[in-house]
């Protein structure tokens, strides 16, 4: 929502794999807190209430299921493990029978068992536990019940690291080109093929009629950790993920009859050479439709689209190291991009070729490591002005070159090169331009051993897992109250983008009195609209995390409320859209069905933000209040509306295939309720004022 133009039209991606970091739903695989060793085990238990409620259900990844005990004292459920683990976390998320007094304990044996949580006070509702212990088996034993029912957890999960492997899961989608096979197909334009080929706009659909399935041979056996189903309209309701050895015989590693549809990213744990998602229950009357069917492993696989990583040994040489090019801009949209800029690990500042000499070829960027290096790998980040004939050459003195690589068919945007190479000095020679521009990177790194590198700055540290509560805002203060200056900075002035209204310095924002804080777009009697608009950025500014808030949107032609963020370093001077913008929620009211989520980065923005919308057909968004989220890390951000995930948008696909990320430094939050503008339009005949967005909290764990 800053100076930029919007379009209605947004770009619309499938999401690939979200960073196994962060615990969404219970439903993304762990990390942070150790792996979830839990999902998909063999789980028992000393008994059960009926049929419906085995011990399984704890362990299946499925909210809506649960294990549920005979009435008496005591009760226990445990879960095989498959293999000595270190455990480091327990997670309880408990029925309304829940236990007031129990044990976690461990046992190598299954037989002799060792106590490494106990309580005597529990409250239910869902615990995180911070534990240390090891062995095969985990188990839960109430020993007293805080109802007159039995023991009763939708999920119980087990958090930490595992003595046979210790990986971790692997963000690379292990299925992509892999052979495949489907119980049937639509027509000859929706083979089982397109779900693996790693195309957005390609699916498989099926015939109507139940059961159906895809199945992918990954090639090998491998440990699977996690997939991600990306649906077209026909989804399956009911399904399960299964895997096998021999395509014969077949394990259930997660299983659902109350499937949301849109994006599932699910976490599962088992072994197998293929995989197949099996569809029980459709959702609507056609077939069932995959546009993507990715799987995930603990040993990587498939092709990562973020190029091959470099050796183990290797360190960035390159940041903030001398630099110098054929020529380069300093004017028109390219003001500053000297060669340094391609060498100073800020993804948003670039170098390019002169507008005014540089548009020829050859064109040339060369680094100076400081010391005699052996180069190991190149990372380019490609400017759409990219090379498609180029070469990367060595020298020992800056005059005398070897070339260590060279290519006629550069692809452009990021391309990660394995090399063998020693000098001082690093080029990139382009010998053809991709269009009638220049040359012009991003981001040149190089990677080796030797030189004299400068250690670039820290990344920001990753989130726990699960995330832990760190800032919020409840709004529970009295009826006409300001919402807390120590927590919101009013951000009175003209709005951009087109809008139409003047934010006032607090006459719009004020608290109802019913847990909520009420952002008020108004037409005032002089017929000038005027509105509320507030952020938290001389207060809390942050990196990564699960940002969270319960909004009812405004409605009717002409408004455009929003929950977004800024990269903190707007306010120091890094213009729009070099900051970085996630827009976790916006809404226009002549769309009642349909919130966006979209990044901006200045490769992509404006009406070519990469984001994509999430529709309730034939719902009207400011009926009622939904909580709008999205899960942060350094790999990726997956968004979500009342904890259904429909987007996710990958470090690695998003370089791939926009640009640079831009992402990876402090933000704060920005609530308003716009009027007009250039994507909604203006307010009309049929519009109705006032218009009140409510919110109800804003919450942030890490």
């Amino acid at each position: 929502m800053t100076n930029r133009r919007r379009s209605l039209i947004l770009a619309l991606v499938v999401a690939v794999l979200a960073s196994l970091a962060l615990a969404l739903n219970g439903n993304t695989p762990a990390k942070a807190a150790g792996t979830l060793l839990s999902q998909g085990k063999t789980a028992t238990s000393s008994s059960v209430e009926n049929a419906g409620t085995p011990a399984s259900a704890a362990v299946d990844g499925d909210a809506g299921t649960r294990w549920s005990s005979a009435a008496a004292d005591p009760q226990w459920i445990q879960v095989d493990l498959g293999t000595a683990s270190s455990i480091s976390q327990i997670t309880l998320n408990w029925e309304a029978a829940y236990a007031k007094a129990f044990q976690i304990q461990t046992s190598a044996n299954g037989t002799d068992w060792t106590s490494i949580y106990s309580t005597t006070t529990a409250t239910g509702g869902k615990q995180t536990l911070d534990v240390t212990g090891s062995g095969r088996y985990v188990r839960l034993t109430g020993t007293q019940r805080a109802t007159a029912y039995g023991y009763s957890l939708w999920e119980f999960q087990v958090f930490g690291g595992s003595g046979s492997t210790g990986s971790e899961c692997s963000k690379t989608n292990a299925a992509l080109n892999k052979p495949v096979s489907a119980s049937s197909t639509e027509n000859a334009g929706t083979p089982a093929s397109a779900a693996v080929d790693g195309d957005v706009g390609t699916r498989w659909s099926s015939a109507p009629g139940d059961p159906q399935w895809l199945r992918i041979d990954l090639g090998s056996r491998q440990s699977i950790c996690g997939v991600q189903l990306s649906w077209e309209a026909a989804y399956a309701k009911a399904y399960q993920i299964q895997a096998s050895t021999d395509g014969t015989d077949w394990t259930t590693l997660h299983s659902t009859t109350t499937g949301p549809g849109a994006t599932e990213l699910i976490t599962l744990t088992g072994t197998g050479r293929y995989i197949r998602v099996y569809s029980t229950a459709r959702a609507t009357e056609y077939g069932i439709s995959l546009w993507e069917f990715q799987v995930f492993t603990t040993g990587g696989g498939g092709v990562d689209p973020g190029g091959p990583t470099a050796p183990s040994d290797s360190a960035l040489l390159s940041y903030n190291k001398p630099a110098t090019a054929s020529t380069y801009q300093n004017a028109n949209s390219c003001v500053g991009c000297t060669p340094g800029k391609a060498f100073d690990h800020d993804p948003a500042t670039r170098w390019a070729t002169s507008d005014s000499n540089g548009w020829v070829d050859p064109g040339w960027i060369s680094v100076d490591l400081g010391a005699t290096a052996h180069i190991t790998q190149v990372v380019l980040q490609w400017d759409p002005a990219y090379a498609t004939a180029y070469q990367i050459q060595t020298s020992p003195d800056g005059t005398n070159w070897t070339s260590i690589y060279s290519t006629t068919t550069g692809k452009g945007f990021k391309e990660t090169l394995n090399v063998d190479g020693n000098g001082r000095y690093v080029r990139m020679y382009g010998t053809a331009r991709s269009n009638g521009y220049g040359y012009s990177l991003w981001g040149f790194d190089v990677y080796g051993t030797g030189g004299n590198p400068t250690p670039p700055p820290a990344a920001p540290p990753a989130p726990h897992n699960p995330p832990k509560l760190v800032w919020s805002d409840e709004f529970n203060g009295a009826a006409g109250t300001k919402p807390d200056s120590g927590k919101w900075t009013q951000d009175p002035g003209n709005g951009q983008n087109g809008e139409l209204e003047t934010y006032t310095n607090g006459d719009n924002t004020n608290m109802d009195g019913a847990g909520n804080l009420v952002i008020e777009a108004r037409k005032e009697a002089n017929g000038s609209y005027t509105s509320g608009r507030i952020n938290t950025s001389n207060h809390f500014n942050f990196a990564y995390g699960h940002v969270e808030a319960r909004i009812k949107v405004s409605g009717t032609q002409g408004l455009w409320p929003a929950f977004w963020m800024l990269g903190s370093n707007f306010n120091t001077g890094t213009p729009w859209p070099n900051s970085g913008e996630i827009d976790i929620m916006e809404h226009v009211g002549s769309v009642a069905d349909s919130v966006y989520s979209t990044l901006h980065a200045p490769a992509y923005n404006g009406g070519n933000g990469y984001g994509a919308p999430y529709t309730l057909a034939g719902k009207d968004f400011a009926s009622d209040f939904h909580v709008y989220a999205v899960d942060w890390d350094a790999d990726h951000m997956t968004f979500s509306v009342d904890g259904n995930a429909f987007f996710t948008a990958d470090k690695a696909t998003v370089e791939a295939t926009q640009g640079p990320w831009v992402y990876d430094h402090p933000f704060y939050i920005i609530l308003n309720n716009a009027v007009g503008g250039d994507w909604p339009g203006s307010p009309d005949a049929s519009t109705v004022f006032p218009q009140r967005m409510l919110i109800d909290y804003v919450r942030v764990s890490q």
